[in-house]
């Protein structure tokens, strides 16, 4: 990706070497098991974030940080990144008579607060309704690259345009009658609903990826490394390692076909309209 030279966002927040207080589920390593078991068994981040929420505000503590050039770098991308999703999703909300509402990219390390509630590393990337942010530890870019072996720095910009995926549902109010649905739903329907919710912002960051490529920033094989990323992270694999077996009706992201198909039709069409993943009868 020809990211160097290319706009940043001012919208990022660097929390980096700063505690983000104990999780309520148990707290420290007790309470990262927790939520890589919920994970692995299909359970949805966005509950388990709402589940681990603290009134109050704040009570990090700033530690000692060595820079790191590598990690450096990384959050300069992350910025121009989050630029690119900017742009787009300014003109395409323009087009529809919208004013596009740009989210805050949140770098942390290790565990942060959010308005959805306290997280730790295990959960991953994450976007929260409730202060408009994206946040993320740079470690699961790491994971991406051993664990799922999802490498290159387009598979890493996809993580962040999904986030923005949800960021535009929560603008467009979809977050909203999904979590309506969902309280009236048996736990397999809900599931389902959130897998939908998940392809969803799936198309939305090929839809990004669509105009990026035609700035010209695409080199040959982001593409590939996109769809890669989106295929890796997907519950029939999360849940195959986890317990062994697959159990559909746990799913709450999709399985490897499922996030690529999404992600190309938003990248070949390029069209917020094309992307309705809830009337779809074929995901």
């Amino acid at each position: 990706m020809l990211w160097r030279g290319q706009r940043q966002s001012g919208n990022v927040e660097d929390r980096r070497g700063i505690g983000g207080g104990g999780l309520a589920i148990g707290g420290g390593l007790g309470g990262i098991v927790v939520l890589i078991i919920a994970l692995l068994l299909g359970a949805d981040p966005r509950q388990l974030l709402e589940q681990t929420r603290v009134d109050g505000p704040a009570s990090g503590t700033e530690t000692s940080r060595r820079v790191n050039p590598q990690e450096e770098e990384l959050k300069q991308f992350s910025a121009t990144v989050l630029a690119s999703t900017e742009d787009v999703w300014t003109d395409i909300f323009r087009q529809q008579g919208r004013s596009y509402r740009k989210p805050t990219l949140v770098l942390f390390t290790d565990q942060v607060r959010s308005a959805c509630g306290n997280a730790g590393v295990a959960v991953g990337p994450f976007y929260c309704p409730g202060d408009e942010k994206l946040y993320l530890d740079f470690s699961f870019f790491s994971e991406l690259q051993t664990r799922f072996r999802a490498p290159g720095d387009f598979a890493q910009a996809y993580v962040i345009a999904h986030e923005v995926g949800h960021h535009v549902q929560n603008l467009l109010g979809t977050m909203e009658q999904v979590d309506s649905l969902r309280g009236r739903m048996s736990e397999a329907q809900a599931n389902e609903v959130s897998v939908r919710l998940e392809l969803q912002a799936d198309f939305y960051a090929g839809v990004w990826a669509h105009y990026a490529q035609q700035k010209g920033i695409l080199e040959p094989g982001d593409i590939e490394e996109a769809l890669g990323a989106a295929s890796a992270v997907r519950d029939d694999r999360l849940q195959r390692e986890g317990q062994g077996r697959v159990i559909p009706d746990s799913f709450t992201h999709g399985t490897s076909e499922q996030r690529s198909r999404w992600f190309r039709k938003g990248l070949e069409t390029g069209d917020i309209r094309q992307g309705d993943t809830f009337s779809a009868r074929n995901l």
